[in-house]
């Protein structure tokens, strides 16, 4: 049955007979549905545990999301080989906070994953955590630490205390970098400070993405390349098609921290990027201290239509070493 069809399904027969209606997706194993793990899914109970559970058995195969679950901060953890879709209509809610640092899906140190049509939210509005201008945004839709071969279609992400989507390397194992990771068409929206942030990364590939009306404490971009330190890396990165409406800026690449006794090689294109409205300007990318000399590469925007509201449209700052190419090809 194709995906389409299958997710057509969901709405018109009954849970227990999804199953044998469902398409395989890993393996020759049948789905597994979240209401058999006792997920209420009801937009009002806690569904954490439970989600937990169903997330921890269905390594390997596909688990359905088929409700409004909310869940506390504390966020749900995916494994080796999960494959996570969320039916039409299904959603995860955060139940409200105090905590300022959390991860409504954590992708960390793990590979072989796909998540489908996931529909996050941080719900910001219930948040209690200290709203800093300035920091304090470190509460994230989809954080990807460490993973490999990870694919994320059509997720949407709104209403995050801080970005939509975050790939760094692995928290455990600072040399471990998150490779291979693959999203299309993510939808960020009302995000505290990024739709998207890339720390550090290997062969990262964002395809048709929108990111608006990110604000609330810095950057506020709707892409944010920004490594924090000389053992990141950024390396393939691929952003094609993007849209960025009404943030502060919509595309930064902030390579200060970069700066380090490793030499870096920087591989990042941009095609097709469109901003409409950001307010201090389209695009931005600022260098590294005047003494670093050992950062080289390209970093090059292949087409653009960005009409901000900020009195300039792109700006490149700081120092930039001469192994490193800053272009803008339209």
């Amino acid at each position: 049955m194709k995906r389409r069809v299958f997710l057509q399904s969901l709405t018109t027969i009954g849970i227990g007979s999804l199953a044998k209606h469902a398409q395989l997706s890993y393996g020759d194993e049948a789905p597994l549905i979240d209401k058999v793990f006792n997920v209420a899914g009801n937009g009002v109970a806690n569904d954490r545990l439970a989600l937990q559970k169903a997330i921890d058995a269905a390594a390997g195969r596909t688990l359905i999301i088929t409700g409004n679950s909310r869940i506390d901060a504390a966020g749900l953890s995916l494994r080796n080989g999960s494959h996570i879709r969320f039916a039409p209509g299904a959603s995860l809610k955060l139940l409200p906070y105090s905590e300022p640092n959390h991860q409504i899906l954590r992708v960390w140190d793990i590979s072989n994953v796909l998540i489908e049509n996931a529909v996050l939210d941080g719900s910001r509005e219930l948040s209690t955590a200290d709203d800093n201008k300035r920091a304090q945004g470190y509460g994230m839709g989809i954080s990807i630490a460490g993973a490999s071969n990870v694919k994320i279609l059509n997720p949407v992400t709104r209403g995050c205390w801080g970005d939509g989507i975050y790939v760094a390397n692995s928290y455990s194992t600072p040399s471990k970098k998150s490779q291979e990771i693959h999203v299309v068409s993510h939808h960020a929206m009302n995000c505290r400070r990024q739709g998207v942030s890339i720390v550090s990364g290997r062969h990262i590939r964002f395809d048709d993405p929108i990111w608006e009306d990110i604000e609330g404490t810095l950057p506020s971009a709707g892409l944010d390349i920004e490594p924090n330190s000389n053992n990141d890396v950024l390396e393939d990165i691929r952003i094609n098609n993007p849209l960025s409406r009404r943030c502060k800026v919509g595309i930064q690449i902030w390579l200060w921290a970069l700066s380090g006794k490793l030499p870096v090689k920087i591989d990042i294109e941009i095609s097709n990027h469109a901003d409409f409205g950001s307010r201090d300007m389209a695009y931005r990318v600022h260098g590294l201290p005047s003494t670093c000399r050992n950062i080289s590469g390209d970093i090059v925007v292949n087409g653009s239509n960005w009409h901000s509201a900020g009195k300039i449209n792109s700006s490149v700052d700081g120092f930039i070493p001469q192994g490193l190419i800053v272009k803008r090809i339209n």
